[in-house]
Formats: structure tokens, sequence, C-alpha cells
């Protein structure tokens, strides 16, 4: 083959890349990313964290949208089982188990959610907050429905987690959209016990400056779209990208943020595949 024929294959290779790649990007943005699931693991030294507390091991999930397309039982069900195998101490779920209005989606009742949910097995429990498409799909029933089957939910309120090697606090605090987050009721009965934060927009850590070692939320998806040099176009926050997903310092108060399970609005993910974060915490 000459160089020019070289040259020539080489131009139209090209050329069908080009005229291919907007479908191909489609393609995996709408039907294969946002169906797969990997496992974040990190280790995090915390200084408010006691060095004989020895280390925690924290699954944190968020932004199930039970029922919007991907996120069937099956999948929950597989989530769940992934979870039990990397045996955590302790499972933390930042909010948002529903969602309506989703394209292509069957939203599914919290009744037929929490019984799966009641699976997950970790020897300290698995707490939750509510997120904002909770309280605008009935609240109050979603978190009766997840108390039933073993998921404790905390809105702005705080519970001591007893351990043999030292207790800590977990406080989950209300959504800033559409609950009423109270710090103040939340902290009111902590002691001198190390305290882990759990809400679902990370937008609250900005505005109140909480008294502990770590907050874990959700609710930006990351921006369900992340695109090389640029980053996610768009994130619900108002701070921009800054919360968009993974670890963030708020003047030496980490907060972590995972990018979720599920979909909202739209059923795509590019560049930011759903997550189950493990979360190994120890002194600094």
């Amino acid at each position: 083959m000459t160089r020019r024929r070289i040259r020539r294959v080489y131009l139209l290779a090209i050329a069908a890349l080009l005229v291919a790649a907007p479908g191909l990007l489609g393609f995996w943005a709408f039907l294969v990313e946002p169906d797969r699931l990997i496992v974040v693991e990190h280790r995090l030294a915390l200084r408010g964290w006691p060095v004989q507390h020895g280390p925690l091991r924290v699954a944190l999930m968020a932004d199930l949208h039970a029922g919007a397309p991907f996120m069937d039982r099956a999948k929950i069900k597989s989530i769940v089982e992934t979870t039990n195998g990397l045996q955590p101490d302790l499972v933390v779920i930042a909010g948002d188990f529903v969602i309506d209005g989703v394209i292509g989606g069957t939203p599914m009742a919290a009744a037929d959610l929490a019984p799966l949910l009641g699976k997950l097995q970790a020897p300290l429990g698995t707490f939750a907050v509510l997120g904002n498409h909770d309280h605008w799909n009935d609240g109050s029933s979603i978190a009766a429905a997840l108390e039933a089957s073993g998921v404790r939910v905390l809105e702005n309120e705080a519970v001591k987690v007893a351990r043999r090697q030292g207790a800590f606090w977990l406080v989950g605090l209300a959504d800033v959209m559409a609950g009423h987050p109270d710090p103040g009721m939340a902290l009111a009965g902590l002691d001198g016990a190390p305290a882990i934060a759990v809400i679902h927009n990370p937008d609250l850590y900005a505005s109140d400056r909480l008294p502990v070692v770590l907050a874990l939320a959700g609710h930006t998806h990351g921006g369900q779209v992340s695109l090389p040099l640029i980053g996610p176009p768009i994130v619900p926050s108002r701070y921009g990208a800054r919360y968009a997903r993974g670890l963030v310092l708020e003047q030496g108060l980490p907060i972590y943020v995972t990018s979720g399970l599920g979909t909202s609005i739209l059923p795509l993910r590019l560049g930011v595949p759903p997550e189950l974060v493990i979360l190994t915490l120890t002194s600094k």
C-alpha cells in the first residue's frame, strides 16, 4: 500500500469516527453508563477522629431514585448484595429514594423499595436522611416505610452509635430545598464524642458550620454529565461545580459528596457512572 493510499484510508477512518461519535456517545450515555455500578474506596484521615476509635468503614450511597430507568428491583437487589459483600461497619443513605417524571421510568412505591434496603447488613446499622424528591412525594410515608424495614431515618436529630472502640454521633439534617433543617435542634444533645453529619444537599454545609469531623452528602449526581477538560456543565447547586462530587474542604472541615446511583430529569450519565462509596475513616 502506497503512502498516499495509507493517508487516504487514515483520513477516511477519522471522518467515519467523527460522523459516528455522536451516536456512540448517545448510546453510551443513555444505555450503558446509567446501568453501570462502580465501587469507589477512599481512606480519610480525620483530625477529630480519636486514635483509639480505630478505623471505621462506612458505605455511602445516595440518589437511588427507585423506578427511574435502570433502577428496578433487580438493580436495587444487586446494589444491596454488592454493599453487603464489602462488609461495611455502617451504611449511610443520603436521601432521594424515589423519583417521578423521569422519561422511561416507572415510579416505585416506598413500600416496595424499603424491604429491599432492609436487607443491608452492617454491624452498626443503616441510617438515612430524606432528600428533596422524598419530601415532594410524601416524605413521612417514605420515612415510615424505611423505619419499618430497619433503616433509621434521621430528621434534625442525632443518634449515638455505640462501638467497642468508642462511641460516635451520627447527625441527620432535613433537606435544605424541601425540608426545614434545624442544626441547633440536631446538635443540642451532643457531648464530646466525635460526630458525623448526614445531609442530602451539600449546599447546607456551606451555609451552616457544623461541629463535626465529617459530613456526607449526595444530591448533585456529579452533574450526571462530566466532559473532559470542562467538567460538569450543570450541577444542581448554588455553588456551581464546587460540590459536584468527591471530597471538599470547607475551611478545613471535610465533606464527601457521592455522585449517587440513579438518574433524575433525564435518564443519562456520561463520565459520571453510578457509584457506591466506601470510606474508611481513621485518625489524622
